[in-house]
Parts: structure tokens; sequence; C-alpha cells
């Protein structure tokens, strides 16, 4: 039995991949909300950002994990708190990333039926 050669990928299909990944994490008001909170701020406790949001705390914690598994927040233990703040390096990768969608788009032929 043969191994079949690894595919490679595009350039395009990893940042697609990236911009996925980030774009899912921002896929909810409740985390594009925290982001905003984050920035605002040098840092942020979780009960800070918990007063601030009609949720439950248990709730936010979720959303944190994901943005912080996205890498678009960092998070440091501060005896029993976490405190969070935005990876401004991770916002400005993702702000890049959608210039380079946009700059690669591919012009599809105009047929009279699509969007103008």
């Amino acid at each position: 039995m043969s191994a079949t050669p690894t595919q490679v990928k595009a350039p395009e299909e990893s940042l697609d991949a990236e911009v996925g990944v980030l774009a899912k994490a921002l896929g909810h008001p409740a985390r594009v909300r925290i982001m905003r909170l984050l920035l605002a701020r040098d840092s942020c406790f979780c009960g800070q950002i918990v007063e601030q949001m009609p949720l439950a705390q248990a709730t936010v914690s979720q959303h944190l994990k994901v943005l912080k598994d996205a890498e678009l927040i960092q998070g440091q233990i501060d005896g029993p708190r976490t405190c969070y703040c935005a990876n401004r390096e991770a916002l400005t990768r993702l702000s890049d990333l959608l210039d380079a969608v946009l700059a690669d788009a591919v012009d599809l032929e105009d047929d009279g039926r699509g969007c103008r």
C-alpha cells in the first residue's frame, strides 16, 4: 500500500482558514461587545466585564474562552481573578487579512443576474 502525498494548501486557503477562525470568534454580538470593552481600557477583570453585560457570569466566561482560544484576547491570572486585555497584534492581523481578502477578490463575470 503506497502513501498518499500530502496536499499543500494554496496561500489563499491558509488565509481563508485564518480569517474563518477569527471571524467565527467575533461572530456573536456579545463577543464583539467584550472586544469593545477591552479595547477601551488596558485590562479588565472578568467581573468588570460581567457588570457591563446583560449576561450571566458563566456565559461571559464562555465568550471570553472563545476569544482567548482565537488569541484575540489574552488573560493573566491575578490571584483568584483573571485579568483580560485585547490582543491588538491579533486585531491588526485580522485587519490585514481582511484587506488581503478584499485585494484578492475574484471578479465574477457579470451576467446581469448578480447583485450590484
